[in-house]
């Protein structure tokens, strides 16, 4: 006789519906708002985490279920208006510079559960929150890497003792002038053997001759991609900084990036922090003819400065916001890399009694109508702060003031997360409410929900109890998409959940033809075994060949798409292997157990 399981096929169906049925479970108990708290610097201890729940406690909070999650206090709630309660309570008494406080969403399943599988994530139409897409502006990152030989060619020019030059980077090109041809000529050489990404180009114009330069087309291309990857880094150190949880960061083109923030309503304390590119260098007060000359804050003044730098923002591994205890007003506490704490050391050592000025600086990107179009334009800010007498010699530690409170604090969580490489624009923003996030979920489950039972009672409407068996396969084929959305740790969005009505629609159509196979070999007469036999091998290659193709079509959504593209491209693609399973290995095993090896001569199809 013929379709008889052997049986390793029944029992590898159970397993695998054990397993999906395990991974897809957590989903259903949902989400409670919880408050997270993190060291910043540190793990949290048994006295961190008894503190915190003995500060929920004094503010009302008894009934509170307490997680330690990978070295993160969790504290869960039943309300989001007891979860913003608690949260202000905790920002107010902790101290920002050692804890981050965040509002989160937690797996709400059982422990047994937790310690099996997780959830979806939920995406930002689903969950709520703000979305920026940001441009980077990739030509002040070519104007800062060509600006980085400047001191270089400055040096060499020095060590030649060649007077009457002048070199800068400007409007896009560095730029060094001489008074002598042979000079001019023998730095050429120089500056070549040590600007191997540059491409040189001389002139003369009037009584000055002239070497120019810009980056060659490939280190340009490089230090663009640099800058991207670079700001993706800051952006990320930022927004842990600022306590979001699940955040997204994504590549977009060449010059772009998407940053999607769930849970986060204030749009305004977001882009403030995310696009601001403030840092700080160090400058000694110099009355050297080529000094330059700096504003400072507090009157407006001018003060002269030596062109050489000290130290810059990128060499800052640390930084925190205080009070300074002898003036008594807000004080940003550096600390540096050894490479610039090594540079303080020296220059330190050997200007004791001198003045070092400390300049805020940052960049702003403006769009300006310039003859009826509109423009980016870049404003760079530099503001002289501080300007104290160097006491002693500094090396790794040491303290700026100058700042107001909020500014301080601002300053040192961007001197944490690093300075931007180059400046960005937020070109698009978007922000999603928690209410309408929820309304997504709602009005997707239904969506998904009608649709399945629409086709499971038109499938046993039509093909009776074969029809039962295909809806018990869709209705194990969305169980195991969401199973292993959970465990991939994938991010669950609107077009996802399209996604996976489509392949809902994609599985039946296999059964359909498998079922429509089996009546083509009834109705010419074969016996039933054959027919069922006949009906699914026969039906495999057209099958196969549907799903291949619409997963090729998913792979190249996937590959060239973003965002909610990825995100439908995500569902489809793992829909279409689960559909595969369930509706040709799945129901074969069950049609075999109910009909296989029997001597029959009908089917209820």
């Amino acid at each position: 006789m013929t379709n008889i399981n052997p049986l390793w096929k029944p029992l590898l169906l159970a397993a695998i519906l054990i397993i999906g049925v395990l991974f897809a479970l957590p989903n259903v108990f949902g989400s409670d708002p919880a408050v997270q708290i993190s060291g910043r610097n540190a793990e949290l201890t048994s006295e961190d985490i008894a503190g915190f729940v003995k500060t929920l406690e004094q503010a009302g909070f008894n009934d509170v279920e307490i997680r330690d999650d990978q070295g993160r206090f969790l504290a869960l709630f039943n309300s989001e208006d007891d979860q913003i309660r608690a949260r202000d309570v905790m920002t107010s008494s902790l101290d920002p510079n050692r804890y981050i406080t965040a509002l989160n969403l937690v797996d709400a399943s059982p422990a047994w559960l937790r310690n099996i599988a997780a959830p979806m994530f939920l995406g930002l139409d689903l969950r709520g929150g703000v979305h920026f897409l940001m441009e980077v502006d990739m030509a002040s990152a070519i104007d800062t890497a060509e600006e980085r030989f400047v001191p270089d060619w400055k040096r060499q020019v020095r060590q030649e003792k060649i007077r009457g030059t002048s070199i800068q980077q400007n409007d896009g090109e560095l730029s060094a002038r001489f008074r002598e041809v042979s000079d001019r000529d023998k730095m050429l050489e120089a500056f070549r053997a040590e600007g191997r990404d540059l491409d040189f180009v001389t002139a003369e114009e009037g009584e000055y001759a002239y070497i120019r330069a810009n980056l060659t087309e490939a280190a340009a291309q490089e230090e663009q991609r640099s800058a991207l990857q670079q700001n993706i880094v800051t952006l990320r150190n930022r927004i842990n900084e600022l306590g979001v949880s699940e955040p997204v960061i994504q590549q977009q083109g060449v010059d772009r990036i998407v940053v999607q923030l769930p849970g986060v309503q204030d749009t305004a304390r977001a882009k403030e922090i995310l696009g601001a590119t403030a840092t700080l260098e160090y400058r000694l007060v110099s009355s050297r003819a080529d000094a330059r000359a700096y504003k400072r804050r507090e009157d407006g003044s001018t003060i002269m400065l030596d062109r050489d730098i000290i130290v810059t923002g990128d060499q800052i591994k640390g930084a925190s916001s205080g009070i300074d205890t002898q003036s008594g007003t807000p004080a940003v506490f550096v600390n540096l890399d050894s490479a610039g704490a090594r540079r303080m050391q020296e220059v330190t050592q050997d200007n004791v009694g001198n003045l070092m000025a400390v300049v805020y600086i940052e960049n702003r990107i403006d769009n300006v109508e310039v003859n009826g179009e509109t423009v980016k334009k870049v404003t760079k800010t530099e503001e002289v702060i501080n300007a104290a007498t160097i006491r002693d010699v500094l090396s790794h530690r040491f303290q700026t003031t100058g700042l107001g409170l909020q500014e301080a604090s601002d300053l040192a969580l961007l001197l944490r997360a690093g300075a931007l490489k180059a400046p960005v624009q937020i070109v698009e923003e978007r922000t999603v409410g928690p209410s309408l996030g929820k309304d997504n979920i709602r009005q997707g489950f239904l969506s998904a929900l009608v649709g399945l039972l629409l086709v499971v009672v038109f499938m046993s409407f039509y093909y009776r109890v074969f029809g039962i068996v295909a809806g018990f396969a869709l209705v194990t084929n969305v169980v195991l998409i969401v199973a292993v959305l959970g465990a991939l740790g994938a991010t669950l969005t609107l077009p996802g959940i399209a996604g996976i009505v489509l392949t809902t629609g994609m599985a039946v159509d296999a059964n359909v033809l498998i079922f429509e196979r089996i009546r083509e070999e009834l109705k010419g007469g074969g016996a039933v075994q054959a027919a069922i036999s006949a009906g699914y091998d026969k039906a495999f290659v057209t099958i196969a060949d549907a799903n291949v193709t619409t997963l090729i079509a998913a792979v190249v959504l996937f590959s060239l798409g973003t965002g909610p593209i990825k995100g439908f491209a995500i569902t489809l693609c793992i829909g279409i292997l689960t559909s595969m399973f369930t509706a040709i290995f799945g129901t074969r095993v069950i049609v075999n157990a109910l009909y296989g090896g029997r001597r029959l001569s009908s089917l209820p199809i």
